[in-house]
């Protein structure tokens, strides 16, 4: 049953509370100017309290969510949230904090951003961290603005920034949005960094290469301490993007391995939730000589009391308002305290052994083409079922009938007809079985029944839309 709009389940006369009589006589015209009333009442419902709660209800079951359900969207580490870090980010002591605070007022809340960054730094390599930029995005800019600050600081803001074919569509974006132009080298047949056509770009001319690692296709970049001295030799700077940390947790640090900055994704790695788009948390890290550019203010401490240094010699300047979303350090501060040094390596480990079982588990069924190196995501292909008719975005579809949310679908682009699964470290063994055999029963429709999968989903409230003309011709209203 498709569920009607809330204006089609109104009543005439129905209401959904009681106010007490005004004690007071007096009319709404006697408290407002007469050019501020409207000329019409407002077109509103009219619900009770209980239509409007069911209502709401029914329209969250059609929602897909963690706590409904697999989430294996590559790239994106749709792990669990644990409600503890939302309960202890919302006690009054926290919400009813205010930023412009005198210092002396908030010194808790500035001592959990001193050591939340500090815990940054330490699982990174990096000399320091600023927790200002609110989204991977917004961190990744903020460090490529840093590195052309640093260069320019040194008579020259450099050209190009090199870029791997399997990069993320926001380090192109970030590139050009500094003022540079972007240059893109293939990946080898093992779906790593070709040294020899890094060689032929990397000059005097580069600002910096950007490097995601575990790359997109999950796989870890063997050659990276050889990549970074070709990088460092011409002067340039080694940028990790941190879509990926989830896999690196405990096991090695990006600064020891020839990075030089490095942005978190909060609402990934440290498990604070992606809310639509936001709020999100992207600190970015850097190694000491580029310490002096990171945004003010920065919080430091001195003689036990927690301040806001705005003196800082090279600053890019603010990048947000205030401090940044305050909210998300709670809860990733909560994630580092309640994990530990053991446990957040226990997320890692256990995110590299969920992919490679759940790539073993369908990889006769799929094309998977690079599986050596495989940590926490892997990149299956579903090009082998086109000659029935059947593409990725008709798997894509069909896995929404079995409950599954999809992977992320044609990226990275090196991969024809690419399902980007991350299955993240808190899901179990029987979650990975029932996906995995799922993914083998859509192989099996897909050479059997094709028309099935290009009509799927079957069973969602939604069926199939024409998404170019959704795009263009929004339409929101359920019809019968």
């Amino acid at each position: 049953m498709i569920t009607k709009t809330i204006f089609e389940k109104s009543q005439p006369g129905r209401v959904g509370y009681t106010l007490p009589k005004l004690k007071i006589d007096r009319k709404i015209e006697d408290i407002f100017p007469a050019e501020y009333l409207r000329k019409e009442p407002p077109h509103l419902p009219e619900v009770s309290e209980l239509d409007v709660m069911r209502h709401y209800i029914e329209l969250s079951n059609y929602n897909h969510c963690i706590e409904k359900g697999f989430y294996p969207l590559g790239s994106c580490t749709m792990k669990y949230n644990p409600k503890i870090n939302d309960e202890l980010s919302a006690i009054p002591k926290f919400t009813a904090l205010h930023p412009e605070q005198p210092e002396e007022t908030i010194q808790g809340i500035l001592k959990l951003m001193y050591e939340l960054k500090n815990m940054l730094a330490e699982i990174s390599g990096m000399a320091d961290v600023s927790l200002q930029p609110v989204a991977g995005a917004q961190g990744e800019f903020t460090g490529i603005t840093m590195i052309r600050a640093y260069h320019e600081k040194n008579g020259n803001a450099r050209k190009n920034i090199i870029l791997p074919d399997s990069a993320h569509g926001t380090n192109p974006a970030t590139s050009t949005l500094n003022g540079y132009k972007t240059v893109e080298i293939k990946s080898n047949d093992k779906g790593m960094i070709d040294l020899s056509a890094l060689k032929e770009v990397a000059d005097e001319d580069t600002a910096a290469f950007m490097l995601t690692n575990p790359n997109t296709l999950g796989i870890f970049e063997e050659q990276v301490e050889e990549i970074a001295e070709i990088i460092h030799n011409v002067g340039a700077f080694m940028y990790l993007d941190g879509a990926n940390l989830n896999a690196l947790l405990g096991i090695v640090r990006p600064g020891d391995i020839g990075f030089d900055v490095v942005h978190f994704n909060l609402h990934k790695t440290f498990s604070t939730p992606h809310g639509g788009g936001g709020p999100g948390g992207g600190p970015i890290g850097v190694i000491d000589k580029l310490r002096t550019f990171l945004p003010i203010p920065q919080i430091e401490k001195k003689d036990d009391k927690y301040h806001f240094n705005y003196e800082i010699e090279n600053t890019i300047g603010k990048v947000h308002t205030f401090y940044g979303n305050v909210s998300q350090m709670i809860r990733a501060y909560v994630y580092l305290y309640m994990l530990g040094k053991n446990g957040l390596k226990r997320v890692s480990e256990n995110a590299v052994i969920n992919a490679n079982y759940l790539m073993k588990k369908i990889e006769d069924y799929y094309d998977v083409k690079y599986k050596k190196g495989v940590m926490h995501e892997f990149v299956a292909s579903g090009s082998s079922f086109n000659k029935y008719g059947v593409h990725t975005i008709d798997i894509a579809k069909r896995l929404l009938d079995f409950g599954f949310h999809a992977p992320t679908v044609y990226f990275p682009l090196i991969v024809p007809e690419a399902l980007m699964i991350e299955p993240t470290e808190t899901e179990t063994k029987e979650t990975l079985d029932k996906f995995a055999d799922a993914m083998i029963n859509i192989a099996k429709e897909a050479e059997q029944n094709p028309q099935l999968l290009k009509n799927a989903p079957t069973n969602t409230p939604i069926k199939r839309l024409d998404e170019v003309r959704a795009v263009k011709k929004l339409n929101v209203r359920f019809k019968e």
